[in-house]
């Protein structure tokens, strides 16, 4: 349960009357009380890419839960993104955000592209699928997966670095962090080699991934320990917060797969990015409408304080 003030962004390519409308029925149907708006951004202008409306509700007794709830149904039904937050950005200005890398700062899953050049892609992004779904433990099907890879050169994995596709605005979301002095890391159940490289083209401040065993020019289908994991990402992230002088509720964290759902949970903000429809029911907050620069307007910029990426 909520109770004080909540934060409610609206987010969308485009936000129709209608669509606000609807949000401010939702909203009154669940006992929030309307506060002062602002609009962080609109498509109309030259140079801006999506609608974002942010609004302050004062909550007597939310069940959040069940808001989020009829919040996703009706953002897919609109084709909007429907977010709330507590309202403690004054309280707790946060200063740390952690990414997954696979199917969030990039458009892939490296170890699919890996298993395909090897020609076990079928396999591999079978049980891949299955992992992200949190149908199968990670570990586990991070070790099948692996062995599936033994015997790749390791030419394969620069040619695949040197192609990896960045995913919809995360250029312009890391220049804004670095601009306004943010932390960024990546925690990723993916490779250091891949990570290591985004760090260099995007500047990301620490990178923590598996990193993988090759020996005589060939991956081994091993990596070194430990895995990174569910569990390792949320315990990296506090520990990177503990040791930077950060409190959680100053972290935010952003994934899409049940493999992030505990760093979702951890951080003060946890945003499901892109993500299946059983990680984004269980996150707290959710947008896929956007590219992933729209985290910038979940930390309440507005078009007008970004720089250009």
């Amino acid at each position: 349960m909520a109770r004080g003030d909540v934060l409610l962004t609206v987010l969308a390519p485009r936000i129709t009357a209608d669509a606000q409308r609807q949000v401010a029925e939702l909203a009154e149907q669940f006992g929030l009380r309307a506060g002062a708006a602002r609009c962080l951004a609109d498509v109309s202008l030259p140079g801006q890419r999506y609608d974002c409306i942010e609004q302050r509700f004062t909550a007597g007794s939310l069940d959040t839960a069940a808001f989020r709830t009829a919040a996703l149904a009706l953002g897919e039904a609109l084709a909007v993104d429907i977010v709330i937050q507590e309202d403690n950005r004054d309280l707790a200005k946060p200063r740390l955000v952690c990414f997954d890398m696979d199917s969030t700062l990039i458009k892939a899953e490296v170890i699919d592209e890996l298993a395909r050049r090897h020609g076990v892609g079928d396999e591999v992004a079978e049980v891949t699928e299955r992992a992200m779904r949190g149908e199968l433990d990670f570990k586990q099907s991070f070790r099948e997966r692996m062995s599936k890879l033994a015997g790749l050169n390791e030419s394969v994995l620069a040619e695949i670095a040197a192609e990896l596709p960045l995913m919809d605005g995360v250029e312009r979301l890391m220049a804004n962090l670095t601009h306004f002095g943010y932390r960024t890391v990546i925690l990723s159940g993916g490779f250091t080699y891949f990570a290591h490289h985004l760090q260099d083209k995007l500047g990301f401040d620490e990178v923590h991934a598996n990193e993988l065993i090759i020996e005589h020019g060939k991956v081994t289908g091993e990596v070194h320990e430990p895995i990174v994991d569910a569990q390792r990402k949320a315990d990296l992230l506090e520990q990177i917060a503990l040791r930077e002088g950060f409190t959680l509720a100053q972290t935010i964290a952003v994934g899409d797969g049940a493999n992030d759902l505990k760093m979702l949970e951890k951080a003060g903000l946890g945003i499901a990015f892109r993500a299946k429809p059983v990680v984004r029911a269980q996150a707290r907050q959710a947008i896929s409408t956007s590219g992933i620069d729209g985290v910038l307007y979940l930390m309440g910029y507005r078009d007008a304080d970004l720089i250009d990426g």
